[in-house]
């Protein structure tokens, strides 16, 4: 499968995401599409890529860290579009865009599909890096992945136990890892495609396309930090939590964390 065959392919993964969400109502549902489409994308190239210096483990220990974040993602994505409703980042772009929602929507997805290329690049470049596998860089690159996952994992599940309270509506979610960064999701989903160029780069210069292989968290920090994920969402928190967004906003960083800051008591 070359480049131009999987970016086809992404592409009418991201046309029938729309079509979907058109019919569902429901724009959550391109995440999810998105998600498993970015995964098979990256295990199609890594087989499409491999040659006689391929190591086999290496590969299917590749596809098998991209298959875990794709099921954990896309289901746990899956499950909170099918049981709330429209995410309000969605619901504002509705707004935003009115008559021309559907249109420039379709536009924005084909763009989507570009950016899990460069990700499913970076997938095919670690599972085909030509040496004897697995070795060190990619011991510590599972590792970071799996950190990664875990982590996302367990800021999603603080996020919906807090969601679940009574009066979850007017608050802000501060305990656990939310109270050292106001992203720590959209921070483990960026480091875990750190994991990639860390299995993909010989520092001994012998693989110099591997050094592509750092676009995929270029490209992710782009996304999350000034693109689709911080931006709408911190306008969304601003419009519907106010003073107690602005507060939480005062004592935790964007996105890269920090210890929690005590708010000051006065007797």
């Amino acid at each position: 499968m070359s480049v131009a065959e999987t970016l086809l392919g992404l592409s009418l993964a991201m046309a029938a995401a729309w079509a979907w969400q058109r019919h569902t109502r429901n724009i959550g549902w391109v995440d999810v599409v998105w998600t498993l489409a970015t995964a098979v994308a990256g295990v199609a190239l890594a087989h499409a890529w491999s040659g006689p210096e391929t190591s086999a483990m290496r590969r299917a220990i590749v596809c098998f860290v991209a298959a875990i974040w794709a099921m954990r993602l896309g289901l746990y994505v899956a499950m909170r579009v099918a049981r709330t409703p429209e995410d309000g980042r969605y619901r504002a772009l509705r707004e935003d865009w009115g008559a021309r929602l559907q249109l420039r929507l379709f536009g924005f997805l084909q763009l989507q599909a570009l950016v899990a290329l460069g990700l499913a690049a970076a997938i095919g470049l670690a599972a085909t890096r030509p040496a004897p596998g697995p070795d060190l860089k990619d011991v510590v690159g599972v590792a970071l992945a799996l950190i990664a996952i875990l982590g996302e994992a367990l800021a999603d599940r603080q996020l919906k136990m807090f969601a679940a309270e009574p009066a979850a509506a007017k608050r802000v979610c501060d305990r656990g890892l939310w109270a050292w960064s106001r992203h720590p999701n959209y921070l483990f989903e960026w480091l875990g495609w750190c994991a990639y160029p860390v299995m993909a780069i010989d520092l001994t210069g012998s693989n110099r396309q591997g050094w592509w292989a750092l676009v995929a968290p270029a490209l992710m920090f782009a996304v999350l930090r000034f693109g689709t994920g911080v931006p709408p969402l911190e306008a969304h928190m601003a419009r519907t939590r106010g003073a107690a967004w602005r507060a939480y906003c005062a004592r935790v960083p964007i996105f890269f964390p920090r210890p929690p800051v005590q708010e000051s008591r006065t007797s």
